[in-house]
């Protein structure tokens, strides 16, 4: 890790808070922030239908402060804001479907519970640093490629509005308040502890348990452009945005290796298993209406302000992900 004396230097002894902290990124964040040496606290609702899993920590409950709490209790929220020096808020509903079939659930969480963390820290710890992970959905579908931070901002799902309203929440508090915040709008994510009984987190979850279950997995449409960032390149960019001022008050997107096809990322991880098969099929009408088409975003400025950028490639993603699961899939399915 090349920004690991950095990260030593910032992390080490100080307290951390990590709301969705048992989910795919939280669990991967709260691994390395114990190895380098800071006091980590998980917040998880741990409701089945979201990311967390306490396999996502194993071998860790000891070095941990794991709470069973729902971020939209906002009662709760004062005593764990309290004496932190960072929170990365990362916990979300992150189904675009699930937000459709059920909005008010959506705004719960990805709305109305961002200004409950927020107002919690603005009274009880206004000192402290905060990271929101955003998400790439709310540009809608885009006007140009790749996407940078100026593009409109047009969401196509509740999913997508709710998370724009929260990132505006953290902005808000930043400029107004002091509470020193950072948006990373984050595109695909992929990497070991991904979900992958379902696709609420992400369609590759479902192609890496089907392919690992010697089943045929379903490629629809095919010639949409995305790209993906590897977890630990996730996390990096997480640490840097909390640790650097610079990043203070802004939005950055993240990114990753130069974009593919589904099609494409479909034979690449055939390929990197070394079997299996998939199917091409019609784009289903329900989500066609919410697809946003081609996306790659343009990760430049947080490249130029702090220096970020994906360092692993989209095979060695692959290959690391398919690793991990094939002796761990009986805990995620």
């Amino acid at each position: 890790m090349i920004h690991r004396a950095e990260f030593i230097r910032a992390f080490r002894g100080r307290r951390v808070l990590i709301t969705g902290g048992l989910g795919f990124i939280g669990s991967n964040l709260a691994r390395l922030l114990v190895r380098l040496g800071a006091k980590v606290t998980i917040l998880d609702s741990l409701i089945p239908e979201y990311g967390g899993n306490r396999r996502n920590v194993a071998g860790l409950e000891r070095k941990l402060d794991i709470n069973l709490s729902d971020v939209r209790d906002r009662h709760s929220l004062p005593a764990f804001v309290r004496g932190q020096d960072f929170l990365f808020n990362l916990a979300g509903q992150t189904s675009h479907m699930d937000s459709m079939a059920d909005p008010e659930t959506d705004l719960e969480i990805n709305c109305r519970a961002q200004l409950s963390i927020l107002e919690a820290c603005r009274r009880h710890n206004p000192g402290i640093r905060v990271v929101f992970a955003s998400t790439r959905q709310i540009y809608g579908r885009p006007d140009y490629l790749p996407v940078d931070e100026q593009h409109p901002l047009r969401p196509v799902d509740v999913n997508g509005i709710n998370k724009l309203a929260g990132e505006e929440y953290h902005l808000l508090y930043s400029q107004v308040h002091g509470i020193r915040s950072t948006v990373l709008r984050l595109t695909n994510t992929i990497g070991p502890r991904m979900r992958v009984k379902d696709a609420r987190q992400t369609f590759v979850g479902v192609w890496i348990r089907q392919l690992l279950e010697d089943r045929p997995f379903e490629v629809w449409g095919g010639e949409q452009l995305r790209d993906f960032t590897y977890v630990d390149d996730a996390v990096e960019a997480l640490l840097l945005a909390a640790a650097r001022p610079a990043a203070e008050g802004r939005v950055f997107n993240l990114g990753g290796p130069p974009p593919v096809t589904l099609r494409q990322l479909a034979e690449l991880l055939v390929a990197v298993n070394g079997s299996g098969k998939f199917v091409m099929k019609r784009f289903p009408a329900a989500r066609k209406k919410i697809d946003i088409g081609d996306f790659h975003a343009d990760y430049g400025l947080i490249t130029s302000t702090l220096g970020w950028r994906p360092r692993t490639d989209l095979r060695t993603a692959l290959r690391r992900t398919l690793v991990f699961f094939r002796k761990e899939k009986a805990h995620y399915v």
